[in-house]
């Protein structure tokens, strides 16, 4: 929350040295940009393939599943944060009204305010959450490959809107440090209101599960020779 806070005050007062650093930046990828064409055609087709409402709609099937199977405190926590990122961007916009970078030869465009990075905050909202509910349940390799995807997930989101010239690099560094904010603050409120629920109900989802994986991989019991099951007929 403080590193949120703190961007948008230096957003918001116009901190030379921050500024410098967005506006160099954003002149250097633009002009790599304008250079490889197929490098951008590249980054524009990954920013179509997970706009923030993809990213919320998923938060919110996944909250109709953990319903479904009975973890009422993951679901409602599932759609708290959704909610939240969506609130912080529209908060951090209504403080900061900042225009998003004006371009001679622009290669991409954007809607709305700049600040902070839709596509950013949304995605590390939506990977932090899922990452939290799969970590308590999976084992070590399931982890470190979800970290890894997640992590990339994120860094590709933040880095397509730098590149593409639709948003300063400070926008992204806010909209990570909301979606931190989001996250933490969610997780730190269920637990005050429900202490050691949130868990309880990951690993009931954990005992449910397991019966239903162990049918389908278990392999099927050898079929017994005929004159095993009928001595009488040898």
């Amino acid at each position: 929350m403080l590193a949120f806070a703190a961007l948008l005050v230096l957003v918001r007062a116009g901190w030379p040295p921050l500024a410098r650093l967005d506006r160099g930046w954003v002149a250097l990828l633009h002009r790599y940009a304008l250079r490889h064409p197929v490098w951008t055609a590249a980054l524009q087709t990954l920013a179509d393939l997970g706009p923030t409402w993809v990213m919320r709609a998923l938060l919110g099937a996944v909250a109709v599943r953990l319903w479904a199977l009975g973890a009422r405190v993951p679901a409602g926590w599932t759609v708290a944060v959704a909610l939240l990122g969506w609130a912080a961007g529209r908060a951090g916009g209504a403080l900061v009204d900042r225009p998003r970078p004006h371009l001679a030869d622009p290669v991409a465009a954007g809607s709305g305010g700049s600040f902070p990075s839709g596509p950013a905050l949304a995605s590390a909202v939506t990977c932090g959450a899922l990452l939290v509910l799969v970590w308590p349940r999976a084992e070590r390799p399931v982890r470190v490959a979800a970290g890894a995807v997640a992590g990339l997930v994120v860094l590709a989101a933040g880095w397509t809107g730098i590149a593409l010239g639709v948003h300063w690099p400070s926008d992204v560094l806010a909209g990570w440090a909301a979606a931190v904010a989001v996250l933490a603050g969610s997780a730190l409120a269920v637990e005050l209101w429900r202490p050691g629920r949130f868990g309880r109900d990951v690993r009931l989802l954990h005992r449910r599960n397991r019966p239903r994986v162990q049918r389908v991989l278990a392999a099927p019991p050898p079929a017994e020779p005929a004159a095993e099951r009928d001595p009488g007929r040898s």
